[in-house]
């Protein structure tokens, strides 16, 4: 590893920014949700062509008032208090949305964003929620003129095509949930890891790849396995009882940085942080760096990132919100959880991933067949939510009990 004189020392600065996260309770929710705009014809919607991404986030800039620039005067952020929007590698539109008390002023809050994008796009686009790109191959999707992306596609193509895919074919919805405690963050950590292989059976909806009909079920499952191994699926040793904040801080400094910030200008860096800041403390802003370009499953910040559903309708997207708010919010549901998750290790999680791939709802994950391990969470989250709260769950709860997905059914659409 080499001499680190600053090692305790950002080892520590990681663990604070963790231990900063920490809230009196656990009410609120985040929700991010990516769009992909596509032109009737099925040609992408570029950033900088007439009418494009660039053009659509000016016009949105007269709801989202608060408006961050880059050095070239493009937008690279909008705000209008409760939601922010940006743009994803290959010009997804991303809402960032809440921390949410109530999900039904989250439900409301994206339905709103979405009209204003339809309006602001034109009739001739379509703003979707799907996972994959319906009409194009990934390395035929422009890349937006950011000099992180541009270093990321560079250093994730030379491990694998799906790092391409990763970047600029796939959209996602991502749920932020809070901690109370050290103890409740590393239990909360490992659960979600547990529950990932379910969630993202149920949040499967990637009818197409590639510009071809799915090769199986789950493939944004795929693309992550095969992404960059070394900072995508199961953080290592977090499903072991003696895991700690200090294991997921080493964990972070051993792997390669990828995008190195540390002399002012990003560039790309095959060194780990450790052997980057070996001489300096990490800064708050270097932490906050080097934890965005870790990408597993569930991603630790100040708050708790639950990563692997595709971006879905807002509806749906609500739904799986309010499935974790009503498992990880309700100390009944935790204990349920600690029950049925007892002995799964991350070998288990990654077999579970497999057998979906495989079999979808057909699967066996745990010993336990995948649909009525899916009931179970959904019956558990359930009782976990407020009334008003639990009638959101209904679109996911309905796809459950019927066993199909929503890649089932746009595949079943287009067969009929």
């Amino acid at each position: 590893m080499g001499s680190s004189p600053a090692r305790a020392a950002n080892i520590q600065a990681i663990v604070d920014y963790f231990e900063s996260g920490v809230k009196a309770s656990a009410e609120k929710v985040g929700l991010e949700l990516e769009h992909t705009l596509v032109h009737s014809s099925g040609r992408p919607v570029s950033y900088a062509d007439a009418g494009g991404q660039r053009d659509i986030l000016e016009e949105l800039a007269e709801d989202y008032t608060d408006v961050t620039r880059d050095a070239k005067g493009n937008i690279s952020m909008l705000s209008d208090g409760t939601s922010d929007i940006t743009i994803e590698p290959a010009a997804q539109m991303e809402v960032s949305a809440g921390p949410f008390a109530d999900l039904n002023d989250a439900l409301a809050c994206l339905r709103t964003f979405e009209e204003r994008v339809e309006s602001a796009a034109g009739a001739d686009v379509d703003v979707m929620t799907i996972g994959y790109h319906p009409t194009m191959k990934a390395i035929d999707l422009e890349l937006i003129p950011k000099v992180r992306y541009q270093i990321m596609n560079e250093y994730l193509g030379g491990i694998s095509m799906y790092g391409i895919c990763m970047m600029r074919g796939s959209a996602a919805t991502q749920v932020a949930i809070d901690y109370t405690s050290v103890d409740d963050c590393l239990r909360k950590l490992r659960l979600a890891n547990a529950l990932v292989p379910v969630l993202s059976l149920v949040a499967d909806n990637s009818p197409v790849f590639e510009a071809a009909p799915r090769p199986h079920q789950l493939v944004r499952t795929e693309i992550w396995n095969k992404c960059d191994p070394a900072r995508c699926g199961t953080v290592p040793g977090v499903m072991d009882p003696g895991f700690t904040l200090e294991d997921y801080a080493a964990y972070i400094l051993d792997t390669p940085a990828m995008v190195n910030i540390s002399t002012g200008e990003p560039r790309i860096s095959d060194k780990t942080f450790n052997e980057i800041y070996a001489n300096s403390p990490m800064t708050e802003a270097d932490v906050e760096h080097a934890l965005s370009v870790f990408f597993t499953d569930v991603r630790l910040k100040r708050y708790i990132e639950v990563r692997p559903a595709d971006a879905l309708p807002a509806e749906h997207a609500v739904a799986y919100a309010a499935l974790l708010k009503g498992l990880f919010y309700s100390d009944e549901n935790l204990d349920q959880l600690d029950r049925i998750f007892a002995n799964v290790s991350a070998n288990d999680i990654a077999q579970a991933k497999l057998d979906l791939m495989e079999s979808g709802y057909g699967a066996q994950i745990y010993g336990h067949a995948a649909g009525a391990l899916a009931d179970q969470v959904i019956s558990l989250a359930a009782a976990g939510l407020s009334e008003s709260e639990r009638a959101l769950l209904k679109p996911l709860a309905e796809l459950v009990a019927s066993r199909v997905t929503l890649a089932d059914m746009t595949i079943q659409e287009a067969n009929e």
